[in-house]
């Protein structure tokens, strides 16, 4: 109940403190929904306008630098360019970060989920700066990462910073991280579905009803501040693919198995790199800057997150040689650099080697069976979301993301079957966690995902 204090000088006037306190002590009780969704909705449009922020503080300047005047375009430098860039970005990225502390440091989802489990969902605000400015230099330097990654830890921090801010009890708290973490892949992907699967199965391990209504909220407020700036299309213009006939059931089993074992190189590389700890961290980006800035002089096509190189492969644009120099290319130095330290995102690395390696995957299908097979599209797109799934650990929201990003439900049955042996067949082989959580103490993560 509001509260009124008498003013023996005039008329009662109502405490301007007592609204806001019994909205606060109401989140501590188990029928607080109300007040759980009217958060997840301002934290959607907050994440969602940081999100937005994110990807056009990397997309216009390099829209104006670029010859091809394409965010994407980095095959369109000369030579001396690819070579001197980055290392440029190495070098900026190294003075943000020399100065700062290692826990000080830290980006990533792999730090939301560790300050999501180990510190009651409180995130602090220095390591979001540090990633925005470090993260954004890594892309615009052609570094081969990501952008969700960075936009995911920024989401969580600031929802994060507004529970904290507001005084909410711990439990409110950790629902809002999962808002922040659904408005950022929402906001980046415009997949406000995925958004919510991927924070549910994540980060927050879990799925309760309280949860899922705040997060959805957040997920699509999200989602439409995305859709406001960028439009409403799908990320990738593509026709849409349906399987050939039933007798490609042995071979997307088989595709699903190369997919895994793909996927579990990459965690065993990103484990065996991020072990390397007699390395400074100085000395550990150089080495990514001048092994992205060397691999970049032959194959160009590893510079940058590569969503065009991800269409360019689902339509069937690139040549047998080329899908297998830039899976291999793409999987080596993405997993080495974000192993060695350098502040960008995994997803969108991930997707560019499912996308070559089932590219050439499907054109091995058709030269066998040429009236049965599918398009080497239609493989292209099913490694997308198998790589996904076995890197990540993550099968139901890499199913859901594969289902907005193309919006293609013909694609759902042999989706489910190749995520799912990419899935088990990467866990079987690499006994280990999804990329998020290597290096972290596996004792703090109770969630029977990782048993």
């Amino acid at each position: 109940m509001l509260q009124t204090d008498k003013d023996p000088s005039g008329p009662p006037h109502w405490r301007a403190d007592s609204l806001f306190t019994h909205f606060r002590h109401r989140l501590a009780h188990v029928d607080a929904l109300p007040q759980l969704a009217l958060l997840g909705l301002a934290s959607g449009i907050v994440t969602g306008l940081i999100a937005v922020a994110f990807r056009l503080a990397i997309e216009w300047p390099l829209e104006f630098f670029l010859p091809s005047q394409q965010s994407e375009g980095f095959e369109s430098l000369p030579l001396e360019a690819r070579l001197i860039l980055p290392l440029v970005g190495t070098l900026l990225i190294v003075l943000i970060m020399r100065r700062r502390s290692k826990t000080q440091r830290q980006c990533g989802v792999g730090h939301v989920i560790e300050r999501y489990q180990q510190h009651q969902a409180h995130l602090p605000a220095g390591n979001a700066i540090v990633q925005f400015f470090a993260g954004s230099l890594a892309a615009l330097s052609g570094h081969s990462v990501g952008r969700e990654g960075p936009a995911v830890h920024l989401g969580a921090t600031c929802s994060s910073l507004l529970g904290q801010k507001l005084g909410l009890p711990n439990n409110s708290l950790r629902i809002m991280v999962g808002c922040g973490v659904a408005a950022a892949i929402a906001a980046s992907f415009n997949t406000p579905l995925a958004g919510v699967i991927f924070a549910m199965e994540v980060v927050l391990m879990e799925y309760t009803v309280t949860g899922f209504i705040p997060i959805t909220l957040a997920s699509v407020s999200g989602a439409l501040m995305s859709r406001v700036c960028f439009g409403d299309a799908p990320a990738f213009s593509i026709p849409a693919f349906t399987m050939g006939s039933m007798l490609e059931l042995p071979f997307l089993i088989f595709c699903g198995i190369i997919v895994g074992l793909a996927s579990s190189a990459v965690l065993k590389l990103h484990k065996y790199v991020q072990d390397l700890n007699s390395l400074s961290l100085t000395t550990r980006l150089f080495i990514a800057g001048v092994l992205t800035s060397l691999t970049a002089a032959f194959v160009p096509q590893v510079m940058g997150v590569g969503y065009d190189t991800v269409e360019a492969a689902m339509l069937g644009e690139l040549s047998f040689t080329l899908l297998l120099t830039i899976t291999v290319t793409k999987l080596l130095l993405s997993t080495v650099t974000i192993a060695l330290g350098v502040p960008g995102g995994s997803i969108g690395p991930t997707l560019v080697i499912g996308a070559c390696l089932g590219g050439a995957i499907g054109m091995v299908g058709a030269s066998l069976s040429p009236d049965n097979a599918a398009s080497s599209g239609f493989y292209a797109t099913l490694g997308m979301g198998a790589m996904m799934a076995g890197v990540l650990n993550a099968p139901l929201a890499a199913l859901v993301a594969l289902l907005e990003l193309t919006y293609n439900s013909a694609i759902l049955l042999p989706a489910m079957l190749v995520i799912v042996i990419a899935t088990i067949t990467a866990r079987l082989t690499s006994h280990l966690p999804g990329l998020f959580l290597i290096g972290r103490n596996p004792e703090s993560f109770t969630s029977p995902v990782f048993l």
